[in-house]
């Protein structure tokens, strides 16, 4: 951690520069490689502001703030850029756990063959006898579906009815004899 304090208006003396370096303490634990701190203090009316970059190869951050006492406006600094540095770890922890995850999906996927002329799906629903115009009526309601199987209560045999493709009209299917 390479610490640079600049001090405006005001003399950076020894005390803030301990006091500073102490406190970055709390935010290398974030960092494996070596990163730049450049901390500029000055005074504004009766305010002490303290300026704090963290430069790392892949990020910056920043934090400002001001106080009527310099040691509580770093402290704020360090919590603020520990919240920064804390969100930004979480967020490329999590890509690059998503991308792991993926890549080891990918590489582990079992290589299937496609398959064909298979049933794969069997769905199991009541049939009730019903008028053909019921059917389209119940058919209408669920606009998802594109036919219904009923008996028709004309003829006691099984019949079909299923949207066209006009989506205006409909089909029906019966069976002869």
């Amino acid at each position: 951690m390479n610490v640079k304090i600049t001090g405006k208006d005001i003399k950076a003396t020894e005390a803030i520069k301990d006091y500073t370096e102490k406190k970055l303490e709390r935010i290398q634990k974030y960092f494996d490689e070596d990163f730049d701190v450049n901390v500029t203090i000055r005074t504004e009316k009766n305010m002490q502001i303290a300026e704090m970059h963290v430069i790392t190869r892949a990020n910056t951050f920043r934090a400002v703030t001001e106080h009527k006492d310099l040691y509580a406006s770093i402290d704020k600094n360090i919590d603020i850029l520990e919240g920064q540095i804390r969100k930004a770890k979480t967020k490329r922890d999590r890509v690059n756990k998503e991308d792991s995850i993926k890549v080891k999906e990918l590489a582990y996927a079992p290589q299937e063959k496609e398959i064909e002329d298979e049933i794969l799906k069997t769905l199991y629903y009541e049939i009730k006898p019903i008028a053909p115009e019921d059917a389209k009526l119940k058919l209408q309601e669920k606009p998802g579906n594109n036919f219904l199987t009923f008996i028709n209560v004309d003829t006691g045999k099984v019949n079909v009815i299923f949207k066209l493709k006009d989506g205006k009209n409909y089909g029906l299917v019966e069976p002869e004899g």
